[in-house]
C-alpha cells in the first residue's frame, strides 16, 4: 500500500484496491470515541429491546472506544458489499431472507477484508465484534441510518454487508461523514412491519420476525409466528418496501447466488428433512448456525 512521505496511507490508492477486490463502496473515518450513539444504545438496552441478545449488553465500553479493540487506532475503514438478488421464492414456499440465499457472508467478506488490509496493522470485523457498524459507516460517508435502523446507501440501498478494518495507520485524508437523512416523511417500513417491531429509528427485537426466526433459542411467541406467515429464516419486509431499494442492482458475488435446490424446498420437504440432508444442503450458509430444529420450529402450522 502506497504511503506519502509522512507515513500516512493514500486514500485514493486504498479505495482503488478495494474496488479491484470487489467491494461496492468504501469509506474511511478518523478514530474518535462515540458519545451520543452509546447513550442511545444504553437507553435501548434499558427498555429491553435487545430481547435475548445478551451479548449486546456486554462490551459497551468497546463499542464506545475502538481503541479497546485495536491499540492506538487512528482509522476505521468501512466497506459495503451488495448482496441484493431479484430472485423471489415461489408463493407458498417457506421463505428465507435474501442475505441467506448463498454462502455465509462472514467468511467471504472477512477474507476480502484481510486482502484489503494486506500488510498494514489492524483487525478485520464482519458483524462479529462489539462495533457499531452502522454509525461508523455513516461517519465514513457511506449513507445514513434509516427508520428501519439499517444503513441506507443512496446508490446501493440497504441490501449490503458491512465490513470494518480498525487500524493504527493514518490516511492522508478522510471521507466526509454523511450528515443528511433522506427518509423524510416516508414511513413505509414502519407501516409494513407486520408485528409492529419498528418505531422511527428503533427496533424492538421482542417483536421482530428476524430475531425470533434466527437468534431466539427459546419459545417462539405465537403472536409473532402468526404474523410471520411462511417466513422461516429472517424477514426482508422493511427493506423490500423501502423506496431506496427500488434501484438496487444484482450483486456480482458468485458465492451469494441463490441455490434453487435450497430455495425451492416445499414445507413437506422441510418436515421430512433429517440432519444429514440439512447439513448437505446448508453447510457454510447462515442457516447452519441456527440449525434444523429451530427452523422446523419456525414453520407455520397452516
Amino acid at each position: 500500500m502506497i504511503s506519502d512521505p509522512r507515513g500516512t496511507l493514500k486514500l485514493e490508492d486504498f479505495c482503488r484496491k478495494a474496488a479491484t477486490l470487489g467491494f461496492d463502496v468504501i469509506g474511511v473515518a478518523p478514530y474518535e470515541k462515540l458519545g451520543q450513539e452509546i447513550r442511545h444504545l444504553q437507553l435501548w438496552l434499558q427498555k429491553g429491546c435487545q430481547a435475548g441478545m445478551s451479548y449486546m449488553e456486554r462490551n459497551v465500553d468497546k463499542r464506545e472506544d475502538p481503541r479497546l479493540l485495536v491499540e492506538n487506532a487512528h482509522s476505521l475503514i468501512v466497506t459495503l458489499t451488495n448482496y441484493f438478488h431479484p430472485f423471489r421464492q415461489a408463493e407458498g414456499i417457506p421463505v428465507i431472507a435474501r442475505y441467506a440465499y448463498g454462502k455465509d457472508y462472514h467468511k467471504i467478506v472477512k477474507e476480502k477484508l484481510e486482502q484489503l488490509k494486506g500488510q498494514i496493522a489492524g483487525r478485520c470485523f464482519v458483524d462479529s465484534a462489539p462495533v457499531l457498524e452502522h454509525e461508523w459507516a455513516r461517519r465514513a460517508g457511506l449513507g445514513w441510518v434509516g427508520k428501519n435502523t439499517l444503513l441506507i446507501n443512496r446508490e446501493k440501498g440497504s441490501f449490503c454487508f458491512i465490513g470494518i478494518i480498525i487500524t493504527p495507520e493514518k490516511f492522508d485524508r478522510y471521507h466526509i461523514p454523511f450528515d443528511k437523512n433522506y427518509c423524510g416523511n416516508c414511513n413505509r417500513c414502519i407501516e409494513a412491519c407486520p408485528t409492529g417491531a419498528l418505531a422511527p429509528y428503533q427496533l424492538d427485537a421482542r417483536k421482530c420476525i428476524s430475531y425470533h426466526t434466527i437468534e431466539n433459542k427459546g419459545e417462539y411467541p405465537e403472536f409473532v409466528k402468526q404474523k410471520a406467515g411462511e417466513r422461516i429464516f429472517g424477514c426482508d419486509i422493511c427493506q423490500e418496501v423501502c423506496p431506496w431499494n427500488s434501484r438496487a442492482k444484482m450483486h456480482q458475488v458468485a458465492a451469494f447466488l441463490p441455490s434453487p435446490e435450497r430455495l425451492n424446498l416445499q414445507k413437506e420437504d422441510w418436515k421430512k428433512m433429517d440432519e444429514f440432508t440439512f447439513a448437505r444442503l446448508f453447510k457454510d450458509t447462515p442457516l447452519e448456525r441456527t440449525g434444523l430444529a429451530r427452523i422446523l420450529r419456525n414453520l407455520s402450522d397452516a
